[in-house]
């Protein structure tokens, strides 16, 4: 990886059977299995990702949505530089149950200012949240905002694309602190517009 590469830990959270161990199998191997077993635990991969010439070792952090698993969430959450929240747009509750996964983020977290991502999962399905709800939601925690199809490959690889960039650029990062410093006041949420 070289004397440039640097390790950002990212977490993807969210609720069982929102597809977060399907997105993570996409981006890291690019495939996809409709019968995969339920994530127990935490499952833990890797990926290089080159951004404007400089090598990143992503570690991929998922755990189980379920709450017996919930015990883990300390040593989960310590050192995450980013989290990618993630719902399934054909479950109304998985949205409404981000509010409990921000909460603990922030909570358990020793960073203050961790990006984030609200990622609406299973485009390929028939939807029951609109993209105008996920959207005002990202935009209430100042979460950039994207939604996937893991099954068909859509927007996967941007989601980590751009939680990389915006953690790459944020001052926390550029300057290796731990614990944060108060993002502006005023900051919006980041509609993504790539539409790869």
């Amino acid at each position: 990886m070289g004397d440039n590469g640097r390790i950002i830990k990212i977490l993807i959270i969210g609720e069982s059977g929102v597809g977060k161990s399907s997105l993570i199998r996409r981006f890291v191997d690019n495939e996809f299995d409709d019968n995969h077993d339920v994530t127990i635990g935490v499952d833990f991969k890797t990926k290089l990702m080159n951004i404007d010439g400089v090598d990143f070792k992503l570690a991929i952090w998922d755990t189980a949505g379920a709450e017996r698993f919930r015990s883990l969430t300390p040593s989960f959450y310590r050192n995450a530089k980013c989290a990618i929240l993630v719902y399934d747009i054909t479950s109304r509750e998985s949205l409404q149950k981000l509010e409990s996964w921000l909460l603990e983020l922030e909570n358990y977290s020793n960073n203050r200012n961790v990006p984030t991502m609200v990622v609406g999962n299973k485009i390929d399905m028939e939807r029951a949240i609109t993209r105008e709800e996920g959207v005002l939601f990202a935009k209430k925690h100042r979460s950039l905002f994207l939604e996937t199809s893991a099954k068909n490959n859509v927007s996967v690889a941007d989601v980590f694309e751009e939680i990389v960039r915006k953690t790459i650029n944020s001052d926390d990062f550029e300057m290796g602190l731990s614990n944060g410093i108060n993002v502006a006041e005023g900051e919006q949420a980041v509609e993504s517009t790539c539409r790869c």
